[in-house]
C-alpha cells in the first residue's frame, strides 16, 4: 500500500512540490517546479547563498560586501536570510519585494534625498518596471536633457549647481578660472560672455568683449582699464593731470574726450595753448595774442578776469565798466597804448563840434554822457541868475556849439519886446532876470526929468507916444505936452510952472 501511494506518474510533481506551502510569486513562477533552485535540503544557511547567486546580476552580494546600496547600508539586511523580508509561496499576486514607498528611508541608499529631491515622487526618478538600484545617482544621468550648457561644461553639475535650486549656482569664477568677476561683471549672466555655451578659450581682455561699446573707435588703444573700471563703464578713472600734465579744470572737466581728441589720441599729443582749440571762438581774431588765460578762465569763456583798474592806468568806471573790450580796443595789443582822453574816443560824437575844447570832463562824467552835467555857467561872461538859472540849455543855445550864443537880451527876447526896439537893446536898464514885468527905471537919474506929482502916476505911453524912440528925449517944457490944455492960448508964455505945479493943473500960485 505504501509503495503504491508514493509512486507517481512520470510527469507528476516531485515530493517537494507536494509539500510546497503555496504558489510562488509571479517573478519565481518559472522556478516553482525546481525547489532546489531556491532551497538546499536540510540547510537553511545555504538558502541565502542560492538567493544571492541567482540575483548576482543585481549586485546584491557586492553591496553587502562593500556596504553600499540598500542591502549594504541597512544593517538588518546584512545579517538575516533573504526570506525574512522577501517571503515566498504566498501566491502569484504576492508582493515579494514589499517596498513601502511611503515609509522607505532613502538615506539607506547611495543617494540621500536633499533639497528639492525630497519633494519628488519615486516615479519622477525611478521609471516604472525598472530596477530602483539601477537608477543613476549622478546629476547628469537625470538632468542631461535640462543641461543648458549642452554638455560643454562636463557632467559634474554639483561644481556649480545645488539641490536646493537648479538656477542657483555656486561656481567660483575666481578659483576655477583666471578671470575674477568684479564690479558689474559679478551681476552679468554667464551667457552674456559665454555665447553659444562656449567656455574654453574665452579672451579676458576688455576690448575683446567691449569692442562694440568703444566709442573711441580704437583711437585710445585696447587697454581699456587705463581709464575705465568694472564698476561702471561710463565712469573714467583716467587721471588727465598725472598722465598728460594738463589738468582738466572748470568746463574742461565736463567735456567728453573726443571733444578735444580727434582720431587716435596716441598719434600725437595735443597743443596746450588755448588758441589751438579755441581759435574759432576768438572774437579778437588773434588780436590779443594766444595767451587767453590772461583774461579768461576755465569756468566760463565769457567771464573775463582782466583787471583794467590794476593792469592799466585807466580804471573802468560808470558806463565804461559795461562796455565790451573791442568797443575801445579796435586794434591789436601790440599797437601803441590808447589815448585815454575823452576826446580821443568821443570826438565823432562831440555835439559841440570841438567848440568847447577837448576836456569833456569839465562838464560830463562817466556815469552817463547826459547825466548830471557839471558845467558852471558863472565861468562864462554870462552868469545865470533869476529865471535864467532854471532854463534849459537848449532854450538859449539853439546850437550845441554854445559859445556862439549872443549875450544880448534883445537877441533872445526881441520878439517879446513891446517897445519894438525903441528903447534900445540894453533891456537890463529897466528889467531884471527874476521876472520880465519887474522893472525899475530911474526916470530922474536916466533922463534928468523927475516924475513928481501927477507925473509919477502916469504910464510911459502917456508921454512917450507909441513907436517913439525913448532914447530921443521929448521936450520937457510943459507946453510941449499941455498946449492943448492952455486956456490962456499962449498969452502967458510957455513956462506954465510959474503959476501951476505938477500935482494939480488947476491949482495956481504966485507968479514968478
Amino acid at each position: 500500500m505504501l509503495a503504491v501511494c508514493f509512486q507517481t506518474p512520470a510527469k507528476s510533481a516531485s515530493i517537494e512540490t507536494l509539500v510546497m506551502p503555496g504558489p510562488v510569486s509571479e517573478a519565481h513562477a518559472d522556478l516553482e517546479t525546481e525547489c532546489s533552485e531556491c532551497h538546499a535540503a536540510f540547510s537553511k544557511t545555504l538558502q541565502r547563498d542560492l538567493c544571492l547567486s541567482c540575483h548576482e546580476h543585481e549586485n546584491v552580494m557586492e553591496d553587502l560586501t562593500a556596504g553600499t546600496g540598500f542591502h549594504g547600508r541597512f544593517e538588518p539586511a546584512r545579517n538575516v536570510e533573504c526570506a525574512t523580508c522577501h517571503r515566498e509561496h504566498e501566491g502569484r499576486e504576492a508582493d515579494i519585494v514589499r517596498l513601502d514607498t511611503e515609509t522607505f528611508d532613502h538615506d539607506f541608499t547611495d543617494f540621500a534625498l536633499a533639497g528639492t529631491h525630497t519633494e519628488l515622487a519615486c516615479e519622477d526618478c525611478h521609471s516604472a518596471g525598472g530596477s530602483f538600484r539601477q537608477t543613476p545617482s549622478d546629476c547628469f544621468g537625470c538632468h542631461q536633457d535640462d543641461d543648458a550648457h549642452l554638455g560643454r561644461l562636463g557632467e559634474d553639475c554639483v561644481s556649480c549647481h545645488q539641490e536646493t535650486s537648479w538656477q542657483k549656482t555656486e561656481f567660483d569664477h575666481t578659483r576655477e578660472t583666471d578671470f575674477t568677476l568684479t564690479g558689474a561683471h559679478g551681476s552679468v549672466k554667464c551667457a552674456v560672455c559665454h555665447t553659444n555655451q562656449h567656455y574654453e578659450g574665452i579672451p579676458t581682455d576688455c576690448y575683446s568683449c567691449h569692442q562694440l561699446d568703444d566709442h573711441h573707435d580704437g583711437g585710445f588703444g585696447r587697454d581699456c582699464n587705463q581709464c575705465h573700471q568694472t564698476e561702471d563703464w561710463k565712469q573714467s578713472t583716467f587721471d588727465h593731470a598725472d598722465a598728460s600734465g594738463f589738468a582738466l579744470q572748470g568746463r574742461h572737466s565736463e567735456i567728453v574726450c573726443n571733444g578735444c581728441h580727434q582720431g587716435n589720441v596716441f598719434d600725437a599729443p595735443l597743443a596746450r595753448e588755448c588758441t589751438s582749440c579755441h581759435l574759432a571762438d576768438d572774437i579778437h581774431q588773434g588780436g590779443n595774442g594766444a595767451e587767453c588765460g590772461a583774461c579768461h578762465n576755465n569756468l566760463k569763456w565769457s567771464t573775463v578776469t582782466f583787471d583794467h583798474h590794476k593792469d592799466t592806468d585807466f580804471p573802468l568806471k560808470g558806463s565804461h565798466a559795461d562796455l565790451d573790450c573791442q568797443v575801445c580796443h579796435t586794434g591789436a595789443p601790440q599797437d601803441p597804448a590808447l589815448d585815454t582822453t575823452c576826446f580821443n574816443c568821443h570826438q565823432e560824437g562831440d555835439v559841440h563840434q570841438g567848440n568847447l575844447g577837448e576836456n569833456c570832463g569839465r562838464c560830463h562824467q562817466e556815469t552817463g554822457w547826459a547825466v548830471d552835467v557839471l558845467f558852471d555857467h558863472d565861468l562864462t561872461g554870462f552868469p545865470l541868475i533869476g529865471l535864467h538859472a532854471v532854463a534849459l540849455c537848449e532854450a538859449c543855445h539853439l546850437s550845441p556849439r554854445y559859445s556862439d550864443t549872443s549875450g544880448l537880451c534883445s537877441d533872445c527876447h526881441g520878439q517879446d519886446d513891446p517897445h519894438e526896439g525903441s528903447l534900445g537893446t540894453d533891456c537890463g536898464t529897466c528889467h531884471n532876470p527874476n521876472d520880465w514885468l519887474l522893472w525899475e527905471f530911474d526916470h530922474a537919474e536916466n533922463t534928468g526929468f523927475t516924475l513928481e506929482g501927477a507925473h509919477s502916476d502916469l504910464a510911459c505911453r502917456d508921454c512917450h507916444e507909441e513907436g517913439q524912440n525913448y532914447q530921443a528925449m521929448p521936450p520937457v517944457a510943459c507946453a510941449a505936452c499941455h498946449h492943448g490944455d492952455d486956456i490962456h492960448f499962449g498969452q502967458f508964455g510957455r513956462q506954465c510952472s510959474r503959476c501951476h505945479n505938477t500935482y494939480s493943473f488947476d491949482e495956481t500960485g504966485t507968479m514968478q
